[in-house]
């Protein structure tokens, strides 16, 4: 039988693998003239690296900082335009700083929660200053400790920021309406202004609720324009009450860092 077939078949012929064809010629390289085959394919940077591949953004943790401590510091320059420029504000700081410099008595703050810790501390101060004070804690002073106040002498400060606090609402009545007070609030029409209209006010308000600012209302803002006002407070009355204040503070601070760099001698400036 034929077989029929479109095969080449050579006779004789050597035997081995096929002929390759020849390469094709090199593909000209083009660069572009503005150097723009050097940039990466999507910006990075080494932050990306270090925290994961996650970029800062408005809800990291600095910038979750930051925004604190601007709000605060603008809340700090707010109440020193208020003081600056505002007649009444700067009269009831003049009034107050008298009522703590007086060289009688001493002044007796009075506080709750957060507030109680500002009182605390602006006490604090008054005494390295040599001012006579002490912290009245409204509940305890309910139970006895009203006779730590002499209404002959002594003088009150509360400090509310609601200005409704009802442990010092409470505690109002019992004390003798002669003595005199500071109200220290961020409401200046307040229940404690008004169940004692003599008192002396100092507007500590801050420009818009912790609860806007932050998300919680926790006292921050408020804390901290509290804290400044009690500081410009004491460090005012101890300069008029005070000939060589220098002095006074270091007989009262002669420990720790600072009291290791006065000088020892405390009898004179």
């Amino acid at each position: 039988m034929a077989i029929q077939t479109s095969a080449v078949i050579l006779l004789g012929g050597q035997k081995g693998p096929p002929a390759e064809a020849p390469p094709s010629p090199p593909t000209p390289c083009i660069s572009p003239d503005d150097g723009s085959l050097c940039e990466p394919a999507s910006p990075f940077s080494l932050d990306d690296d270090l925290h994961g591949g996650r970029r800062r953004g408005p809800s990291s943790p600095m910038a979750r900082g930051l925004h604190v401590l601007t709000t605060e510091a603008a809340a700090l320059a707010s109440l020193a335009r208020l003081y600056e420029s505002d007649a009444d504000a700067r009269h009831g700081f003049e009034s107050a700083v008298r009522i703590v410099a007086r060289p009688q008595g001493k002044l007796v703050v009075v506080g709750v929660g957060k507030s109680g810790h500002v009182g605390r501390k602006l006490v604090a101060t008054l005494q390295s200053l040599a001012i006579r004070s002490v912290f009245l804690h409204p509940t305890e002073a309910m139970h006895g400790d009203l006779g730590i106040i002499d209404p002959a002498r002594d003088a009150l400060l509360f400090i509310s920021f609601s200005g409704r606090t009802q442990e010092l609402l409470q505690l109002l009545p019992h004390l003798d309406p002669s003595i005199p007070a500071i109200v220290m609030t961020s409401q200046p029409a307040c229940d404690l202004i008004r169940r004692r209209p003599t008192a002396v006010l100092l507007p500590a308000p801050i420009p818009e609720p912790e609860e806007k600012s932050f998300g919680v209302p926790a006292p921050t803002t408020s804390t901290t324009v509290a804290l400044a006002l009690c500081d410009a407070l004491a460090l005012t009355a101890a300069d008029e009450l005070h000939r060589h204040l220098p002095a006074e503070f270091a007989r009262n601070h002669p420990g720790g860092a600072i009291g290791a760099v006065r000088p020892r001698t405390v009898d004179g400036p």
